[in-house]
């Protein structure tokens, strides 16, 4: 409850500085990288605030006798426009807790999670029916030891949207490349995943989506593929208010079993 309400104090306190900058928002509904494992192409406007957060954000991975959680609290993106094609985003997440049995051992850790700082920038015009747009991003390693592993990382995401003419229907791919840290921390490697997503906007603030996400994990000590099937509802309040909830469920053994989280994206 008080993380909920810090954030939102801290929201409102940066969105009021930016007003006497920032132009009316457009008429234009909000578009948000949330919910789903996929990439938008497009941009906040320039000059203005947008916030994506996650109320709560819950996983579950099970095997070998062991089970695992992971749960995250307001997990949010605070993006900024810089220009009509790019805005900057930073990503924090101010609790998160894992916790792992195994038989009758028990561990527990929570804290402060690592930070996500991105750029985004749309190649392409924003109404054309194929955007593509380019995301390098750095992760910042905040979290404590016990919850991540302590190391900077980074990667690139070519986010790519298709509206399907005279269709309710889109099709978004996100390819991404990272630099990932060694498993014993010894070193850096190539990581590779994509998404494929297919939206369906039902009605005008009504949108479902499913998507197929798939990870390439090469790790000098073994490479590991994940893999995962998604479904995702998202609800437009207002143009610059949205409300969404969706599932992830693993698909092979080394994928989390399955995911579930809800959320809000809000520009001002």
């Amino acid at each position: 409850m008080c993380v909920g309400l810090i954030e939102r104090f801290i929201i409102a306190t940066i969105a009021a500085a930016l007003s006497g900058a920032a132009a009316a928002a457009d008429d234009a509904p909000i578009c948000a990288d949330r919910p789903g494992k996929s990439s938008q192409a497009c941009t906040v406007p320039a000059g203005h605030f947008q916030f994506e957060s996650s109320f709560a954000d819950w996983t579950l991975s099970k095997g070998g006798g062991e089970r695992d959680t992971v749960l995250a609290i307001a997990e949010t993106g605070f993006k900024f426009g810089l220009t009509d094609r790019s805005h900057i985003d930073i990503d924090l997440t101010p609790w998160v807790r894992t916790t792992s049995r195994q038989g009758d051992a028990r561990d527990r850790a929570s804290g402060f999670g690592d930070m996500l700082v991105s750029y985004k920038n749309r190649l392409t015009a924003a109404d054309a029916a194929l955007l593509i747009a380019v995301s390098p991003f750095v992760k910042l390693p905040t979290a404590r030891h016990s919850i991540g592993n302590g190391k900077w990382e980074g990667g690139f995401i070519v986010p790519i949207q298709y509206a399907i003419p005279r269709s309710p229907l889109a099709l978004s791919l996100t390819p991404e490349i990272d630099w990932a840290a060694d498993g014993d921390g010894s070193g850096h490697h190539a990581a590779m995943a994509q998404v494929v997503n297919l939206g369906w906007q039902v009605t005008d603030k009504l949108n479902l989506s499913g998507e197929v996400w798939g990870q390439w994990d090469w790790d000098p000590a073994g490479t590991t593929r994940q893999a995962s099937a998604d479904g995702a509802v998202a609800y437009l309040v207002h143009s610059d208010l949205q409300l969404d909830a969706g599932f992830n469920i693993g698909l092979n053994r080394v994928t989390p079993d399955v995911e579930l989280y809800a959320g809000i994206a809000e520009q001002f």
